[in-house]
C-alpha cells in the first residue's frame, strides 16, 4: 500500500555496490516527471552522474563523499529555465526568469519531482537520501557538471540498495501540522515539549548513533545563525535576481 510505503520512509547513507542500470533510471525518471508541475513549466533537470571522477569530486564539494562515492545512482536534482529560454527563442520570444515567482516555481516543481522519483525507488525496494550539500558549493558544483545560467542545483539524490535497515524517525504530530481554519501556534507550548520526549527516546534507543538530544535544541542550534550566505550572489550570477 502506497500510505504504507511513504510512513517506511528513512534516509539511507550506507548501499551496496550494485549500480543501477539505464533501463531503471530511465524507468525511475519517467515515473517521476508524472508529478505535478506549475503551469506545465517542467522547470527542472536531472544530472545523472556516472562519472567515478565526477562522482568523488562531487562528494568533497557536498561534503557527502561516502554517499555519493558508494550509492548505486547519483543524481542531481536541478532548477532549470535553460531549456524554457531555449522553448522562448523557438516562439521568437525572450523569456524572463530573474524573479522571485520564477524561483519558487522552480524550486517547488524541483521538490515535485525529486519526492516522487524517491516514491518510486523506494516502491522498487531501493533506499534514497537527499543530499542539501550541494548547495555548501553550488557554484563549483554547476562547473563540475556544466550547468549554464538559469540553471543550479538544488540537492543531490542518492539512490541504492541498502547495506542495512535503519528506523524511522519519528516525525510532528499531526496535530503540529493541522491547523483548522485558523493558523493556531498557542498548542505548541504543550505538543513540542510531548515532541521533544519522543525524538530524546527514539535517539537514545536506535541501532546506531545513538544520542541525548532533543527536536528543538537540535533546531534551536542549527537556525540560531545563517547558512549557506553566498547563495543569493551564487543565483543572481545563474539570472536569479529576486525582482
Amino acid at each position: 500500500m502506497v500510505i504504507e510505503l511513504m510512513k517506511s520512509h528513512a534516509s539511507v547513507r550506507d548501499y551496496k555496490e550494485k549500480q543501477l542500470t539505464r533501463e531503471e533510471v530511465s524507468e525511475l525518471i519517467q515515473a517521476a516527471q508524472h508529478a505535478a508541475t506549475s503551469h506545465f513549466v517542467q522547470a527542472y533537470s536531472v544530472v545523472w552522474v556516472t562519472d567515478p571522477e565526477k562522482r568523488k569530486k562531487l562528494g568533497e564539494l557536498s561534503r557527502n563523499s561516502k554517499q555519493m562515492e558508494g550509492a548505486g545512482a547519483v543524481f542531481l536534482m536541478c532548477a532549470d529555465y535553460n531549456r524554457l529560454k531555449h522553448a522562448g527563442e523557438i516562439q521568437g520570444e525572450n523569456i524572463v526568469f530573474d524573479q522571485a515567482e520564477n524561483l519558487l516555481v522552480a524550486v517547488t516543481d524541483v521538490g515535485l519531482l525529486a519526492q516522487n522519483l524517491a516514491l518510486a525507488a523506494e516502491s522498487k525496494g531501493y533506499g534514497i537520501c537527499y543530499i542539501g550539500g550541494v548547495r555548501n558549493n553550488m557554484e563549483a558544483i554547476s562547473e563540475l557538471v556544466g550547468l549554464p545560467e538559469g540553471v543550479f542545483p538544488v540537492y543531490g539524490l542518492t539512490v541504492g540498495v541498502p547495506n542495512e535497515g535503519n528506523e524511522v524517525k519519528p516525525r510532528l504530530p499531526v496535530e503540529a501540522i493541522l491547523h483548522e481554519n485558523e493558523y493556531d501556534e498557542a498548542k505548541y507550548e504543550t505538543l513540542l515539549p510531548e515532541y521533544d520526549m519522543a525524538i530524546q527516546q527514539y535517539y537514545e534507543r536506535r541501532s546506531t548513533n545513538q544520542k541525548s538530544e532533543t527536536w528543538t535544541q537540535q533546531m534551536a542550534n542549527f537556525l540560531k545563525r545563517p547558512h549557506r550566505q553566498d547563495l543569493k550572489g551564487v543565483l543572481a550570477k545563474k539570472g536569479f535576481l529576486f525582482k
